[in-house]
């Protein structure tokens, strides 16, 4: 879902907790400290007021944020006509945290035999546009290919549910975020009085995330392209034209063209896991002079792009060397998890072959396990930017420290042998 809530992040959180609703992407937005599709440039959401109780406070809120938003309030009030709640779409905002999977099972899960061999057959089948998309926008067709499937499996589960109907509830029942909702509200009313698409037929996930590749409303409403020429921006019918947004969005978000997102890697014995500190970017040769080698026997790569060394299940799972690419994938959806998964289904779709090391078989952390952990780092003094179950750049820089104490490989990786180890202290 480039748009569920997603906006800065990565969400790269490691340790992932995942759910799998209809937008795959909605729902690893929840796990990030941010909604969905709210990154590059997104709107900002209104200051806070009162949550609205009725249709007629939340009527009353739109009418005076409307103007800023450039939607007109005539359009307001024709649109919520006749409102009906959704009823389910605030208990899966509220339960979207609870499903939590370790990044191989998520990539187990996502990237299929039969997800790669549609893929394929989508590649064929949309060559020609494709070809268009990838010169006029510079990003990698497999990659894109790989997130439309991941989204919305090639544009047939894009979500069924009306999305003014569960906005607009989200925006009354859910006190959590009710000023992100209403901003997206805002948002989707002025993809509607624009005329891409009539009320009745925006459909999408419980949070708002629609057509082909997901897109949240305010991300539409920065990023969305009529590539067919036909004079609206149909990311729901026209595969041509969700495949375009998407490639816009990833191109603003920094991908280089002509360069790969990075390669899975084999670390030598010995190697100094603190180099796996996200903010030791360096060119593949420093890479190499350390004894990294591309798995499988692979050549190694020739890029310009400096990498990072990315562990998503510590010192004892795969490694691979990523760039700025992969980041712009992140920026899609804030969550490792997903990121890879994109990449890696891509480069099946591309015939490359399957992750060489085997993922661990140590189960996820569950949130309250990783509470634990962190409340366990902010006890002896490490910082940890709050005690709320995500895994985030604070928090694995403590957990490096820890390790380097203890005499462990300083990868950052969140685990329960590591909290084990805590509990067991004086």
């Amino acid at each position: 879902m480039s748009g569920v809530q997603r906006k800065s992040c990565s969400c790269a959180a490691a340790v992932l907790t995942l759910l799998l609703p209809l937008s795959v992407s909605a729902a690893l937005a929840q796990t990030a400290k941010q909604p969905p599709q709210q990154r590059l440039g997104a709107p900002t959401p209104p200051p806070p007021a009162p949550a609205p109780r009725t249709l007629d406070e939340l009527i009353a809120l739109l009418d005076a944020e409307a103007p800023k938003a450039g939607v007109s309030p005539a359009i307001v009030r024709k649109v919520l006509a006749g409102f009906e709640r959704e009823p389910e779409v605030v208990g899966l905002a509220a339960s979207q945290t609870e499903h939590e999977r370790t990044v191989g099972q998520y990539l187990t899960l996502l990237v299929t035999p039969e997800r790669i061999e549609l893929g394929r057959g989508k590649l064929a089948e949309m060559a020609g546009v494709l070809d268009k998309v990838e010169s006029r926008f510079g990003v990698d067709r497999h990659v894109l290919v790989a997130l439309w499937g991941i989204e919305s499996r090639f544009g047939t589960a894009q979500g069924t549910r009306p999305v003014i109907r569960a906005l607009a509830t989200l925006a009354i029942d859910d006190p959590r975020r009710p000023q992100f909702w209403r901003a997206e509200l805002l948002q989707a009313l002025k993809i509607i009085e624009r005329g891409d698409i009539a009320p009745e037929q925006m459909l999408g996930s419980w949070a708002g995330a629609m057509g082909h590749t997901q897109f949240m409303p305010s991300t539409f409403n920065r990023f969305a392209f009529d590539f067919d020429g036909d004079g609206r921006r149909d990311i729901w019918g026209s595969a041509a034209d969700g495949l375009a947004s998407a490639a816009n969005y990833i191109a603003h978000s920094g991908w280089q063209r002509g360069e790969t997102w990075g390669v899975e890697v084999v670390l030598p014995d010995g190697f100094d896991f603190a180099l796996s500190d996200p903010r030791t970017m360096k060119p593949l040769e420093f890479w190499r002079e350390r004894g990294v080698s591309a798995a499988g026997g692979a050549a190694w790569p020739a890029s310009k792009l400096e990498h990072r060394l990315l562990l998503p299940a510590g010192a004892k799972g795969p490694a691979f060397l990523v760039n700025r690419n992969f980041t712009a994938v992140l920026r899609y959806n804030p969550a490792v998890s997903y990121a890879l998964a994109v990449a890696h289904l891509g480069d099946r779709i591309a015939g490359r072959a399957a992750i060489h090391t085997a993922w661990p078989s140590t189960p996820a952390m569950a949130r309250a396990d990783r509470q634990e952990l962190q409340q366990r780092l902010t006890d002896r003094g490490m910082e940890t930017g709050g005690v709320d179950g995500i895994i985030g750049s604070l928090t694995r820089t403590a957990i490096r420290a820890y390790q380097k104490a203890i005499g462990q490989a300083e990868d950052g990786h969140p685990s329960l042998d590591l909290l084990e180890r805590l509990r067991n202290e004086p």
